[in-house]
C-alpha cells in the first residue's frame, strides 16, 4: 500500500496538490477549446477506391457509405412534394423550392412557423432522417423521419411532443448532429464547438462512414505503396494504417467505437486504432439500458451484448458474421451460423460441438418457418427509432425458466405471445433433458442487485470475482455493489483494482467510493497510473474529495496527468448538460460556489427541464445570502416546471405561499 499522509475528512484547508491540480479548470479549458485540431493524414475514400475497385464497389452502397450524405435527389427517398405530417398541434410540410432543393416548414406548438432547407440526409433503410440547420453551423437531427417501407412520414417519438423551449425538443442539445451523432456517420470529424459563442464551425473528410473511418488515415498506406513498384520493400506493420484489421481484438475495438452505447472521452473521431477504453467510457448492464439478465432493453448498439457472448469469448469477431465492406452478413439465413455449428465444425475454434442444429431435431420447428431460424431463438429483436428492428448479440439460450426472477423476456413467449414462460421452460425440458444450460445465470444475481444491493451483497461480490464471467457482468456487479455503500466491500474487492480487465479495474476504482478517503487514496493511487485512460479518469474522480497532505512525487505527477485527463473530456463536451452537471458537482466538492452557479445555470440555459440543477442554484444563492437571486431563480424554474413538487415546496419553503396543485397545461 502506498505511504501517504491524510487529513481527516472535514479538515481545515484543502490540499495544496488538489488545488494545484484544479485551481486552473477553466483556464485549462478556454485552452483546449482554443487549441487546434492536429492535423490528420486522411485521404478520402475516392484515393482509396483508385487502387482498392473491388472494395470501393462493395462498399459505396453501404448503410456505411450512405450513413450521412447530402440533400441531394437522388439521396432523398422521401416525398417533399407536398406532403404534410402533424402531431398535436405540431405541423411539418414537406416541398421543393423552384430549383429543387428540399424544405421543411414547421409550425412548433407555439404555432411559430420557421422554414428550413434539408441541410442532408441521414441513412437510407428502413427510415430516413433529415439534418435541418438551425443556425450557421448548428445542425438538428429531426425527428418527423421517413419510413422507406411503407412511404409515409411518423414522428419517432409520439408520445413526447415536446415545446421548443424543452431541452428534449428536436432543436435542444439531444439532437445536436455536430456533438451527439456525426462522429460515427463521419470520417475525420470533429465538431468544433466554441464555448464562448457557442457556435460550431465542425469539419470532416468527408461525410459518410468511408473507408478511413475504419482502417485509419491513409498517407503512409498511399506512401508505401507508391514506393512499391520500383522498390519492392516489405509493407510496414499493418500496411501503413492505424488499425491492423487481421487482429480480431483491434477489429472489434474498431467496429465498437461506434457499435457500443459509450460516453466519449475525445472530440469527433479519435484516430482508428486508438484503444476502446481511451476514448470511450462503455455502459454497464445498467437498468433502463439492459434487462437484468443482460438482454437488449434500450438502445446500446451491440458491442455490451457481444462482449457477454460466449463467441466473443472465443475469439469470433465481426467478420466472421458481417462483410465489412458491404455491412451485411456474409450468407443468407442459418448459413451464417452453419459455417460453424454443424457437424463438420470450423477448424478455428476447436472447442465447437459437432452435431446438428440446423435441423428439427434442434429447432423442433418446421423447417422453413420463422421459428426454424437461429436467430428467432438466439438473437431476439428490438424495434428501435419507429420501425429498426436490431438484434441482440449475445447470442444467449432461451430462458424462459429465469423469468420470474429476472422479470426478463425470453424468446419463446415473444413469439408465443399467448403462452406464459412457466409453459415454454417445460416444453424446452421435454425437448432438451440433458441440457447443461439450466444452472445459475448471472441475470439472476443482478436482478437481486437491482432490487436490493444491500441484501444481494454477498452474491454481487461473488460475482464479481469470478473471472469465468464476462468483464462487463462483473463490472455490473461491482457497479451495483457501490450503490451498497458499504466500506468492507471496497477493503474485500481491493485486489480488483488490478485485474486484466479495464471495465472490472474501473468499477473496482469507483467502487472505493464508499470508502473513507484515509483508506481509498492510498488504494487508488496506483489507478492514477493504470495504462488504461477510463481507468485513470475513475481514480481522478475517486481522488476529488481525499485531503492529502503529501505523497511522493511520481504520484502527484500521475494525480495531475490524471485530473488533466478528466478536465480535457468534459473540455471536449462543453455543449453538453450533462458536463455542466458534473462541473458543477466538481466546483461543489471544492467549495467554489461561483463556479458551480455558473456550471449550473449553463446546465438549465441547455436543458431548462433540469429541476436539479435549478434547486442547486437556488440552494446556492440562498446559502450565500442572496435571498432575493434564490426567489428569482425560483420563480424562473417554476416557469419552465409548473408541475414540479420539489420547486413547489422550495417555493413554499422560501415564501410560506401555498403548493400550486393544479396540473401544468397539457403537451397534447
Amino acid at each position: 500500500m502506498t505511504a501517504l499522509h491524510c487529513k481527516p475528512r472535514g479538515a481545515s484547508g484543502r490540499s495544496e496538490i488538489l488545488r494545484r491540480a484544479l485551481h486552473s479548470l477553466a483556464a485549462v479549458l478556454l485552452f483546449l477549446i482554443a487549441a487546434p485540431a492536429v492535423a490528420q493524414d486522411y485521404l478520402g475514400s475516392d484515393r482509396c477506391i483508385a487502387c482498392h475497385t473491388e472494395a470501393g464497389e462493395a462498399w459505396e452502397d453501404s448503410h456505411h457509405a450512405l450513413a450521412w450524405t447530402e440533400a441531394t435527389a437522388d439521396n432523398i427517398r422521401a416525398n417533399f412534394d407536398g406532403t404534410e405530417f402533424r402531431l398535436g398541434d405540431m405541423h411539418a410540410r414537406f416541398s421543393l423550392s423552384p430549383e429543387g432543393k428540399a424544405l421543411v416548414s414547421v409550425t412548433e406548438r407555439d404555432q411559430v412557423t420557421t422554414e428550413y432547407e434539408v441541410h442532408s440526409v441521414i441513412g437510407v433503410e428502413p427510415l430516413q432522417q433529415y439534418i435541418l440547420e438551425t443556425e450557421p453551423g448548428r445542425l438538428q437531427s429531426f425527428d418527423v423521419v421517413w419510413d422507406t417501407e411503407t412511404g409515409d412520414w411518423f414522428h419517432l417519438y409520439p408520445e413526447q411532443n415536446y415545446a421548443p423551449d424543452d431541452g428534449l425538443h428536436w432543436t435542444g442539445p439531444y439532437k445536436t448532429w455536430n456533438s451527439r451523432c456525426a462522429a460515427c456517420h463521419a470520417t475525420g470529424f470533429e465538431a468544433n464547438y466554441d464555448a464562448q459563442t457557442r457556435r460550431f464551425d465542425s469539419t470532416q473528410v468527408e461525410i459518410g462512414v468511408g473507408c478511413e473511418a475504419c482502417h485509419g488515415p491513409g498517407s503512409a498506406h498511399l506512401d508505401w505503396a507508391e514506393r512499391f513498384e520500383t522498390t519492392q520493400e516489405a509493407p510496414p506493420a499493418a500496411y501503413g494504417f492505424t488499425v491492423d484489421m487481421s487482429q480480431p481484438a483491434q477489429a472489434i475495438e474498431q467496429c465498437a467505437s461506434c457499435h457500443s452505447r459509450r460516453e466519449p472521452f475525445l472530440e469527433g473521431n479519435p484516430v482508428p486504432g486508438t484503444p476502446y477504453h481511451d476514448t470511450y467510457n462503455l455502459s454497464l448492464l445498467r437498468e433502463g439500458a439492459y434487462e437484468a439478465d443482460g438482454q437488449i432493453l434500450d438502445e446500446v448498439y451491440v458491442y455490451g451484448s457481444f462482449l457477454q457472448s460466449k463467441m466473443y469469448a472465443e475469439g469470433v469477431s465481426c467478420s466472421n458474421c458481417h462483410l465489412p465492406h458491404e455491412a451485411e452478413l456474409i450468407a443468407e439465413g442459418n448459413a451464417v451460423c452453419t459455417q460453424c455449428h454443424s457437424p463438420a465444425g470450423n477448424p478455428e475454434f476447436p472447442s465447437l460441438p459437432l452435431q446438428v442444429f440446423d435441423g428439427p431435431e434442434h429447432t423442433h420447428h418446421p423447417e422453413g418457418s420463422d421459428g426454424a431460424l437461429c436467430k428467432t431463438c438466439h438473437m431476439t429483436e428490438r424495434v428501435y427509432m419507429g420501425n429498426d428492428w436490431r438484434a441482440d448479440h449475445s447470442f444467449r439460450i432461451p430462458r424462459p425458466d429465469l423469468a420470474a426472477e429476472t422479470g426478463a423476456p425470453d424468446a419463446c413467449t415473444t413469439c408465443h405471445e399467448d403462452q406464459s414462460p412457466e409453459w415454454a421452460a417445460e416444453i424446452l425440458e421435454e425437448w432438451f433433458p440433458d441440457s447443461r444450460h439450466r444452472g445459475p445465470h448471472y441475470g439472476e444475481v443482478l436482478a437481486h442487485g437491482r432490487r436490493d444491493p444491500v441484501r444481494a451483497a454477498p452474491e454481487l461480490r461473488g460475482l464479481s470475482l469470478d473471472d469465468d464471467m464476462a468483464g462487463i457482468v462483473r463490472a455490473t456487479a461491482i457497479y451495483l455493489l457501490e450503490q451498497a455503500g458499504d466500506p468492507s466491500d471496497a477493503a474485500d474487492l481491493e485486489q480488483l483494482l488490478h485485474d486484466p480487465d479495464p471495465l472490472v479495474r474501473s468499477a473496482a476504482v469507483k467502487l472505493q467510493r464508499v470508502a473513507p478517503a484515509m483508506e481509498r487514496a492510498p488504494r487508488i493511487m496506483q489507478s492514477l497510473s493504470d495504462p488504461v485512460r477510463s481507468v485513470r479518469m475513475a481514480a481522478a474522480q475517486s481522488m476529488l474529495d481525499a485531503q492529502i497532505a503529501s505523497m511522493p512525487g511520481r504520484y502527484e505527477r500521475a494525480l495531475r496527468n490524471a485530473f488533466a485527463e478528466w478536465q480535457a473530456s468534459m473540455g471536449s463536451r462543453l455543449d453538453y448538460p450533462e458536463t455542466h452537471l458534473q462541473m458543477g458537482g466538481m466546483a461543489l466538492v471544492m467549495r467554489n460556489m461561483p463556479a458551480a452557479s455558473g456550471a449550473f445555470a449553463e446546465v438549465t440555459r441547455l436543458d431548462p427541464q433540469l429541476v436539479d440543477a435549478w434547486v442547486m442554484q437556488v440552494r446556492i444563492a440562498a446559502a450565500t445570502g442572496d435571498e432575493g437571486g434564490a426567489r428569482r431563480l425560483l420563480e424562473q424554474a417554476l416557469e419552465h416546471n409548473p408541475g414540479d413538487m420539489t420547486l413547489q415546496i422550495m417555493r413554499r419553503e422560501l415564501t410560506g405561499e401555498a403548493l400550486d396543485l393544479l396540473p401544468p397545461p397539457s403537451g397534447d
